[in-house]
């Protein structure tokens, strides 16, 4: 009997059978991740988005597994060729490419020399040859063959075909090629040598050869980029005579002249069609496990980047830096409205440069300026320096960071920055981005294009579909994490809630401009298109501020008010001691009554009734206070101030397969090489460290000339 698909995901993701069912079924009720991970722990085990994404992932392969075998199975009944054996292979084939392979003999092919060869009536002769028992002479056997009139004109003509025919055979045979395809997984080589002599980024790899199981993921990536590019030249290579071997043991019965036959006929189909067919193969099996590894890696780089800690509340002034265009300013104050903006052109001399600093002075003046976001872009070293001055001019009181500018410029160009900004061209509204990065990063990224953030390897490569699928899951997962204000949340960033799409975030956004803000969750309810299902999936990411009743600024979801006024009551606490923090001793109260109990007693789970006691202890709490906060510098640092042996703090800015990028206060970000992340060995950095990381390094070696940091966290003295 075939195992269930919930069986499968069970073993394969080591959970309790029953968990793994309810979720498939809240997932086909149309549930989404964040919803069934806050508000249906009960039913899961408190399995976190990214255990509950790898099971939606998994389950659609295997669904399409399933999918794809009965239409193999119905394909080859039609044919009459179905036997139960080979239904049964096909329904215990565990992958796509087992099914394919089950498959090939059945399908439809374009004609070869073998189908000629059949047409020319000689699949008989292969089939006696290719049981070799008959004694008699391989001339004998095909001379019965021979005809003029079907274009077989001699004995050789008929062993010719038998030959075509018994190749393609064995190149079909499923069981060959499956255990041909995992010894080469297992033991065979990438080599890759220069196609051109010419001096490129791929140089490392003129002349470079690696076992495909040890073969790093950004080795694939970089291979395949500079075959495309036309610098490399690519095969995938395995020992002729143990491959061989392989076959022979397969296919060849002892020692006869058939035999003989057979074993050559091995060798043509070896070098002719089955090492071509599993070569392209097993570079697009590579190619995808590598493009996997780089899209979970993006997503591992990109959630912490939208997790970093807000400045808010500070009136803040972004610069754009640039040469031609000069630097572009905008100062907006606490919630995001821009105050003022201008342009300055610190880059163009001396004077200018006294002149921007004295025109940006008077800016901070009017308007209190508490913090500078500068975008690390073109001309970002300068506009540093020059803001350290003008801290200085104003008497301090004001402090800088550096802010990834990546993708500002792809927002400040689209049409949704238009529609924000109407009244300012592109330069400017990528000023606004910057400042509003610093103090809410998480709001301004989820406007721009997951890819354009620039915390990825290969990007562009990628399979573009599964990318923006997983990217897109980050996003929600994190959004979903904070919580939105629906009273001041763009519709981009409503767009991004559980249960919303586009259309209802731009109703909700309407629906405020037309009545005035929210008063309530319930009211929600009125928004055109959101309807029963969607406020269920989205009422408790969203914060009503405003509300008269506290739960509604909480992430405590409508469906469990009753249970949390009646844990309130039964601790001898009210609403109004939520909305005034006074509930110190909740906690306390709760396990001296004990959590079992209390849950029972309110009519939750344990799990929901520890998420409800945390979010009333802080109502309207954001989980990224609790990160450390962001480096706010007041000075500089020149890449000509650093030498070996000195122990700076920067923030973690990527993470790749190789190593990890640090911004240092320079304006190039420094290398810790994955040897020099921790003392204990580790298959990728990300194991250790996360973007936005706060971390210390030590300064191993700097090329000026070069740009090139190389930076150590192992090697930090200890404290």
């Amino acid at each position: 009997m075939r195992e269930k698909i919930s069986q499968i995901l069970a073993k394969e993701l080591q959970q309790p059978l029953q968990y793994v069912e309810n979720v498939i079924n809240l997932l086909d009720e149309g549930n989404t991740i964040p919803f069934i991970v806050r508000y249906r722990k009960e039913l899961h085990g408190s399995m976190d988005d990214t255990a509950l994404r790898a099971l939606e992932d998994r389950l659609t392969y295997l669904r399409s597994l399933e999918t794809r075998k009965e239409e193999v199975k119905k394909t080859i009944e039609g044919q009459e060729k179905l036997t139960e054996e080979l239904a049964a292979a096909i329904d215990n084939a565990k992958t796509l490419a087992e099914v394919e392979d089950l498959y090939r003999p059945y399908k439809q092919k374009r004609r070869t020399r073998a189908t000629m060869a059949k047409e020319k009536g000689l699949e008989g002769l292969a089939a006696t040859i290719f049981l070799q028992e008959s004694r008699e002479p391989l001339d004998r056997l095909a001379a019965a063959y021979v005809d003029e009139e079907k274009g077989v004109a001699a004995v050789e003509d008929a062993l010719a075909g038998a030959n075509d025919i018994i190749a393609e055979w064995i190149a079909d045979d499923a069981a060959i090629r499956k255990e041909l395809r995992e010894l080469t997984l297992k033991k065979g080589t990438l080599r890759s040598v220069a196609a051109k002599e010419e001096d490129s980024v791929y140089r490392l790899y003129y002349d470079f050869s690696q076992t495909l199981s040890k073969l790093a993921g950004h080795q694939i990536l970089a291979i395949n980029r500079g075959e495309k590019e036309e610098f490399l030249k690519v095969s995938v290579e395995v020992d002729r005579e143990w491959a061989l071997g392989l076959i022979w043991n397969r296919a060849v019965k002892g020692r006869g002249a058939c035999a003989a036959f057979v074993r050559s006929a091995c060798e043509d189909s070896f070098d002719r069609l089955l090492w071509p067919s599993l070569e392209r193969e097993i570079r697009a099996m590579c190619t995808e496990s590598a493009c996997e590894g780089a899209i979970a890696n993006f997503g591992l780089n990109l959630r912490p980047l939208l997790m970093q800690p807000t400045v808010k509340g500070h009136v803040t002034m972004g610069l754009d830096p640039g040469y031609a265009h000069g630097c572009k300013v905008a100062v907006i104050d606490g919630t995001g409205k821009v105050l003022d903006t201008t342009v300055v052109y610190p880059t163009y001399g001396e004077r200018q440069k006294k002149e921007a600093i004295e025109k940006l002075s008077r800016l901070v003046r009017r308007h209190g300026v508490e913090h500078i976001a500068i975008g690390n872009g073109t001309a970002s070293r300068e506009t540093e320096q020059m803001a350290v001055e003008l801290i200085r001019q104003v008497g301090g009181g004001v402090s800088y960071m550096i802010v990834n500018e990546a993708g500002a410029s792809v927002y400040s160009a689209s049409k949704l920055a238009a529609e924000e900004f109407p009244e300012y061209d592109v330069n400017l509204r990528s000023a606004v981005s910057i400042a509003r990065r610093m103090q809410d990063p998480l709001a301004e990224l989820v406007k721009i294009d997951p890819k354009a953030i620039g915390v990825g390897q290969y990007q562009h490569d990628m399979p573009q579909k599964r990318l923006d699928e997983t990217l897109s899951g980050v996003v929600e997962d994190c959004v979903n994490a904070v919580g939105v204000d629906v009273n001041t949340a763009s519709a981009s960033l409503l767009g991004r809630v559980s249960g919303l799409n586009a259309t209802t975030a731009k109703n909700i956004v309407k629906y405020r401009e037309e009545n005035g803000i929210f008063t309530g969750r319930r009211q929600l309810l009125k928004v055109p298109k959101l309807g029963p299902k969607a406020f269920e999936q989205s009422a408790g990411f969203l914060r009503v501020p405003e509300s008269k009743s506290v739960l509604d600024n909480t992430g405590v979801h409508p469906e469990s008010y009753k249970a949390a006024e009646a844990l309130l009551a039964l601790t001898g606490y009210t609403l109004k001691d939520v909305a005034a923090g006074e509930m110190t001793l909740l906690e306390q109260k709760v396990k001296l009554l004990g959590e079992e109990k209390v849950a029972q007693e309110i009519g939750v789970g344990v799990p929901t009734l520890r998420d409800v006691i945390k979010e009333l202890l802080k109502p309207g709490r954001d989980v990224r206070d609790e990160l450390p906060a962001p480096i706010l510098r007041t000075d500089v640092l020149d890449i000509k101030d650093l030498a070996p042996g000195m122990v700076l703090t920067g923030t973690v800015r990527n993470v790749v397969d190789f190593g990890v990028f640090v911004d240092i206060g320079v304006h190039q970000d420094g290398l810790v090489h994955i040897s020099q992340v921790c003392s204990k060995f580790i298959k990728h950095p990300s194991e250790v460290v996360a973007v936005g990381d706060i971390v210390k390094v030590v300064v191993l070696e700097v090329d000026e000339k070069k740009h090139r940091i190389g930076l150590s966290m192992r090697q930090v003295p200890k404290e």
